[in-house]
Formats: C-alpha cells, structure tokens, sequence
C-alpha cells in the first residue's frame, strides 16, 4: 500500500481541492516516469517482447505533453501491472513502477509508488550482501533526479509516507 487513508492536498490538484498546480503535476509525473525507466531494462531482461510497462512509461509523457486524456494514462496503470503477474522480484517490481508512474495522471500521490518499487526493483537485482547499498544508490539517484519547484514536497512526502513505501526512503 502506497497511498495514505489521508490524502494529503498538496497532491491533490487545484481543481480538485488540492493545492497542486498542473505543471507540478506534470513535473510529479515526469519523475516518476524517470524512476520507472532508470529500472526498466530489469523487466525487459525477463521479458523483452512485452513492451507494456515501456509503453505505460510512454504514455505518462504524451500525458504530460496533453496529447491523451487522464482516464487513457489511468487505464494504462492496469495493463502495465499485469505485466507483472507471474513474475516476481527485479522484473515485478519494475513492471509495477511503470504501472505507478502512469497512474500519477490520475492520482498524483502516485509518484511515491513508483520510486518506491523502482528502489525495491534495484535492490531485488543486487546480490544479498549489496542490497542495502544499492537501496541507497537508487534512492540518492532518484533524489538527484527531482526538480527544484517539487522537491521539497517530494522529500517531505518521502518522510510522511515512508513507513506505508517499505521504508525504502531511509
């Protein structure tokens, strides 16, 4: 579970209640697609002729450029998630960030989601004795990767939520 009883307003958008403006929406959903794709290719290792997840990490960025709808992204969340049934560590985990990433089209709070099963998808692909290490080294890299103007609310939302993400954010 990745999402709070509690929705937070800062994830939610403007017109929805929240506080979120769109293009901190988009930036949300950029990065989140960028956590999702820097773990990709350990899906496609185990699976290089299903193109679900890439096409889910596809279709968050026509979202954010506003060539498909939000039900479209949102929908795409499922088929990327079933990519993941029947697998288990590395490749699962992957495929669910994909799945995570284009589902902060619908809900932005989404974006935790994916960075936290891409720092599980990397840790599952490190040998026993590095896997702290490498929970660490994709955390900073994810960290490294946020844009100024979401920052702070990313790394605050990391603090408020970390214990629902597996303590992946430590």
């Amino acid at each position: 579970m990745i999402l709070p009883k509690e929705r937070d307003p800062r994830l939610i958008t403007i017109r929805r209640g929240g506080t979120l403006t769109d293009a901190d929406h988009q930036l949300l959903a950029a990065w989140a697609a960028a956590c999702a794709t820097h773990v990709l290719h350990l899906f496609e290792a185990v699976r290089p002729d299903d193109d679900r997840p890439r096409r889910a990490i596809e279709l968050t960025h026509a979202w954010i450029r506003g060539e498909v709808p939000m039900k479209q992204a949102h929908a795409m969340a499922f088929v990327a998630n079933a990519a993941a049934r029947e697998l288990d560590g590395a490749a699962k985990f992957a495929a669910l960030s994909a799945g995570q990433a284009v589902a902060v089209a619908h809900v932005a709070a989404h974006d935790l989601g994916a960075a936290a099963y891409a720092i599980r998808a990397a840790e599952a692909a490190a040998p026993d004795a590095g896997r702290e290490q490498a929970r660490r080294a994709e955390c900073a890299w994810q960290r490294a990767q946020l844009p100024q103007p979401i920052r702070a609310l990313v790394l605050d939302d990391q603090q408020r939520r970390n214990a629902i993400c597996w303590s992946v954010f430590e």
